[in-house]
């Protein structure tokens, strides 16, 4: 974990009830009335410590108990509602609940900040609409339609687990962490709104939640990025990109070709061919240089061939191995919960670039929570797009994780084996 006064942290141990999965929304909605009548006490009362702020230079401590108080109910609440959690949190918002806040005493904060709170919130609105969506997930008021049907990421992370976790009883390590990377970021956003805190919002996924499992997928992604960007290329950034848009739709169509004949070899001998699989695995790399490149996780101009090791975001793909030839024939039927997934991604791929073009066009450098946000996405869709092309049969992992995919985030502590929606 990072140092932002309001911390995420998680000791849940994955087990969930199969009778509490499949009526968890029921379950859940006293709590949800009662989030909405603390809501209507915390509304007048957060106006009165945003005067009380702007006058004194700090939260005055009882009004900061309380309104964080509501924050930490209300991740409580919408944790167990995402399937984050199991057990049913209390109604009194203490510390204490599997998915929990750590949120520190008041400190001083500038006045000018507390008085353009609300503009200055503004870009972590955006960004919070592709984590926790609309309709049932975080505290239900950040109005977004984003990925599937506007659930987000956390909305759709939950929709996934919610089948696995009935299924099996417990919930997949990275589907849980994507909603607590979703949770954490919403929380820290009410805390900044609520003027509990005037630390922004963290975006990096790597600060998050940690510490992050420990991944040996057979696709992977290396970032090797030092942040800085050329603003004229960044200025041009959609421009540049369409050359290679082109030879990536002309690239895709001969890769949809040995897509299929890869399929019915690998069906028949249980093994992708080695021309097929070298061939694909330029294709997916190309496809990994261009993306980092459009959305600004990388900055230099990629090449047209896909040549492993010589771009800063690289996705390292293995060689063909065996794969079980029942995964093989459902391949399209098994990944549909991973394209579902990647949508979410792919949303928050979006608006991280959005959020990053303007920052880079100021400062000449990618804030690094954007560049990680944008590179987890990045190699989920990569590995979706691995997974379907048959060049492996390993599921993507669907959370956060340590190495390169979290842009050198925190030591990884935590080993976890790969699986299907793991």
């Amino acid at each position: 974990m990072g140092n932002h006064p309001v911390r995420l942290s998680i000791s849940d141990d994955l087990q969930r009830g199969h009778g509490s999965v499949f009526f968890r929304a029921w379950f859940a909605l006293p709590y949800l009335i009662w989030r909405a009548i603390w809501a209507l006490a915390a509304l007048p009362l957060a106006v009165l410590n945003w005067v009380l702020t702007l006058a004194r230079g700090r939260s005055p401590e009882r009004l900061h108990a309380f309104l964080a108080r509501f924050v930490r109910y209300a991740t409580h609440t919408y944790a167990y509602l995402n399937l984050a959690a199991e057990p049913l949190p209390r109604f009194d918002g203490k510390p204490g609940y599997p998915i929990d806040l750590e949120i520190e005493p008041p400190r001083r904060q500038p006045r000018w900040s507390v008085a353009l709170r609300l503009i200055l919130a503004l870009p972590a609105g955006l960004l919070a609409s592709a984590l926790v969506g609309s309709g049932v997930s975080v505290y239900g008021a950040l109005p977004a339609r984003t990925s599937v049907g506007g659930m987000g990421l956390l909305g759709a992370a939950a929709l996934l687990g919610w089948f696995y976790a009935l299924a099996r009883g417990r919930m997949t390590r990275g589907l849980r962490d994507a909603a607590a990377f979703a949770l954490s970021y919403g929380a820290q956003l009410w805390a900044y709104l609520l003027l509990l805190t005037d630390e922004y919002p963290a975006s990096d996924p790597a600060a998050a939640i940690g510490p992050l499992p420990v991944r040996e997928d057979p696709i992977r992604l290396e970032v090797q990025d030092d942040l800085r960007r050329s603003r004229l290329t960044v200025f041009f950034r959609l421009l540049l990109g369409l050359p290679h848009y082109v030879w990536l739709a002309l690239w895709g169509l001969l890769a949809c070709l040995a897509a299929i004949a890869s399929w019915f070899a690998t069906l028949l001998a249980g093994r992708s061919p080695a021309a097929l699989h070298r061939f694909l695995s330029a294709y997916v790399r190309y496809l990994t240089h261009v993306g980092a490149f459009v959305y600004l996780i990388a900055n230099p101009f990629p090449g047209f061939v896909g040549e492993a090791g010589r771009y800063p975001v690289q996705a390292t793909i293995e060689p063909a191995r065996r794969q079980r030839r029942a995964t093989v024939g459902l391949r399209l039927i098994l990944a549909l919960p991973a394209l579902i997934l990647a949508s979410a991604y792919g949303s928050l791929m979006l608006v991280a670039a959005v959020l990053g073009w303007f920052a880079a066009l100021a400062t000449g450098k990618q804030p690094r929570g954007m560049r990680n946000s944008g590179a987890l996405g990045l190699r989920y869709g990569v590995q979706t797009a691995g997974y379907l092309l048959l060049l492996t049969d390993g599921y993507p992992y669907s959370g956060p994780c340590a190495g390169p995919a979290s842009g050198g985030g925190q030591p990884p502590t935590i080993p976890v084996p790969a699986g299907p929606l793991s």
